[in-house]
């Protein structure tokens, strides 16, 4: 005990508006245990005042702070943006990251970064006309896009959306499924639907996509075309061939921002083909205008067990590796 006791710090914080303490602290203090957990530390709620401690407590401080300023802001606080701050303060801000990443309003929700990486990512979204977000599933890279062209839609920035995906997927061929070219497509574009859907309302959406100013298409339907002042996204861009990525590509057309979305690990190309992501990286690393965010298992936002899951698998590649 006496180990702990000189080991430990002990720092302070109090806010001024108890009601909005009550909500940082959320029902039964989980929120308060959702940072004790993440950044091993104790924290003793005082009435308006917390006492943090721990090895380094001041990572909690900064968690708690950037709660309570989003209870200011009229911004929802749950479980999930508790994990979030509790991410954001244990570790350090990729270089490009400003103080203070702005959050992206849309009809249904307020979408912010849950970690560094996502920070990172949201940030090239907004300095350059092309960017790609690699790394494992449920890490934000999609959605957090389709966030961003839904705010430029919305702000005026961009006059239409378009979603893509290679139409190839766990060894099917759209040639080969039943019904019209439209019931053969959207299986392979439901995530993108989805991801709009979390944002705008169903009817809203409908009437978009009718009027044009919202697309989603297989990549095959973007040849011979020049994509002008549209937010234009690639998902499960690992299953487009290196032909296919530079046609995508090359449409990109004035005022128009491209995001390029996908896990290299994850493709579904025959056995010795080329990905045009991975192969797309290779040849554009470093051309001014395009931006790189990679994502690790610790930018999972999905259930935790995602990030663990990811885990095992890289480390039992890794193991493979090594013995071969």
């Amino acid at each position: 005990m006496s180990e702990r006791k000189t080991a430990d710090r002990v720092d302070h914080i109090e806010f001024d508006d108890n009601r909005l303490v009550a909500e940082l602290s959320g029902q039964h203090d989980a929120h308060l245990t959702i940072l004790e957990d993440a950044l091993s530390v104790r924290i003793d709620p005082r009435g308006n005042r917390f006492a943090v401690s721990g090895r380094a407590p001041a990572r909690a401080i900064r968690a708690l702070a950037a709660l309570y300023e989003k209870l200011e802001r009229g911004e929802p606080v749950g479980p999930g943006e508790a994990l979030a701050a509790a991410k954001l303060s244990a570790a350090p801000a990729p270089k490009s990251v400003k103080a203070e990443v702005p959050s992206i309003k849309t009809p249904k929700r307020l979408i912010s970064a849950r970690s560094p990486n996502q920070a990172a990512y949201l940030e090239n979204l907004n300095a350059n006309d092309l960017t790609f977000g690699v790394g494992p599933a449920g890490t934000g890279k999609t959605y957090l896009a389709v966030a961003h062209a839904v705010g430029q839609l919305l702000s005026g920035a961009v006059d239409r959306i378009i979603l893509s995906r290679p139409a190839l997927e766990a060894g099917e061929r759209i040639g080969f499924l039943p019904g019209d070219m439209k019931e053969k497509v959207d299986p392979f574009l439901r995530p993108l639907y989805d991801a709009l859907n979390d944002m705008m309302h169903p009817d809203y959406i409908e009437r978009r996509i009718a009027a044009g100013d919202i697309e989603i298409a297989p990549i095959a339907f973007m040849r011979g075309r020049t994509l002008a002042r549209a937010a234009v996204i690639l998902d499960e861009a690992q299953n487009a061939t290196p032909e296919q990525m530079k046609m995508f590509l090359t449409r990109l057309g004035e005022g128009a921002h491209m995001a390029v979305t996908g896990d290299p690990s994850q493709t579904d190309l025959p056995a010795g083909q080329t990905s045009g992501l991975a192969d797309a990286l290779a040849v554009l690393h470093g051309v001014e205008g395009v931006g790189e965010t990679h994502f690790t298992a610790a930018d999972v936002v999905r259930h935790p067990l995602v990030a663990r899951i990811i885990n095992a698998y890289d480390a039992a590649g890794a193991k493979k590796g090594g013995r071969d």
